[in-house]
């Protein structure tokens, strides 16, 4: 069941990046191809840059956010580049000079804030500034935030969940005559940047992603053999066939495309203590003993 889950998300994002991008099978080189003339020669090998210097289990992030970038430059202009954010906020292409990302955004790569401001500023202009930030790790609908001044019964007011996401919350009149607001999770939408990101992502998945750069060939490094071996075995054992696992293990290229086929993540949750293993041993992490460790008594 969970597998078939996984192939309608597949299913799903390669129909977004067909409406959004114009491909049927999305890959890194067509995707540079396309933001090329879009975002400038200049920026694309930049952002080529970027994705190259990102490990390998985290390339195919980097080209998301490309797409994300790609799609929003189309929508916004390339004037989007250049516009200063206000505050201590530089342009977007001063992010993409220097390679920083700036609070609250730490926890993302340069690329992937980049994309974030693009699926925000798309999503502004499309349903203008959201009033308020909810987490939707909570459904609760009720009251989620404070009303601003002035707001009518029934008034849709736009509010903020994730990077170029948006839903409406509704003003509501209470029993005791007190406004409130009631979260409309059915209007829950995303920015054409942010579908763009997630869609590619999902539809490309993990790789083989080879750019014009790589030389050497990342993809055909070796990989510790015992190593590959006990996560191989693992993942037989816990309902993983050999046809997704792939006939051997013998380099980079071959665990990356079978961490792709597996579906790991919708599986058990004892399955994220393997895709660490199997992360260690693709970036070649010193880490990956302790990997292994953490597996086996788990």
């Amino acid at each position: 069941m969970r597998q078939a889950h996984a192939e309608d998300a597949r299913t799903e994002a390669r129909r977004v990046v067909r409406d959004l991008l114009g491909e049927e099978r999305p890959t890194a080189g067509v995707l540079i191809a396309d933001a090329r003339p879009v975002v400038g020669d200049e920026r694309a090998d930049r952002c080529v840059g970027l994705a190259l210097g990102a490990s390998l289990t985290r390339r195919s992030a980097e080209l998301a956010a490309i797409a994300a970038l790609l799609v929003g430059t189309r929508d916004l202009g390339a004037e989007w580049w250049t516009r200063p954010r206000g505050g201590k906020l530089p342009a977007p292409d001063e992010v993409l000079r220097t390679a920083v990302a700036i609070e609250p955004w730490t926890d993302l790569t340069a690329l992937e804030m980049l994309a974030a401001w693009v699926s925000d500023d798309a999503a502004d202009e499309l349903w203008g500034r959201p009033v308020a930030q909810v987490d939707l790790n909570s459904w609760q609908a009720e009251d989620r935030f404070h009303l601003p001044q002035g707001v009518l019964p029934g008034q849709r007011l736009v509010v903020h969940f994730d990077a170029g996401g948006r839903l409406d919350a509704v003003v509501t009149q209470r029993a005791d005559d007190d406004l409130g607001s009631n979260l409309d999770f059915h209007s829950l939408r995303y920015s054409r940047p942010a579908e763009a990101q997630w869609s590619w992502g999902v539809a490309a998945g993990l790789g083989p992603h080879r750019l014009p750069d790589d030389e050497p060939d990342p993809y055909t490094k070796p990989v510790e053999a015992a190593a590959a071996r006990i996560l191989r075995d693992w993942a037989l054992r816990h309902g993983a066939t050999a046809g997704q696992l792939g006939e051997r293990w013998a380099d980079v290229g071959d665990v990356v495309a079978a961490i792709e086929r597996v579906d790991w993540m919708w599986r058990s949750a004892e399955w994220f203590g393997w895709w660490r293993g199997v992360s260690a041993l693709v970036d070649g992490s010193a880490y990956l003993p302790y990997r292994l460790e953490e597996l086996a008594a788990g």
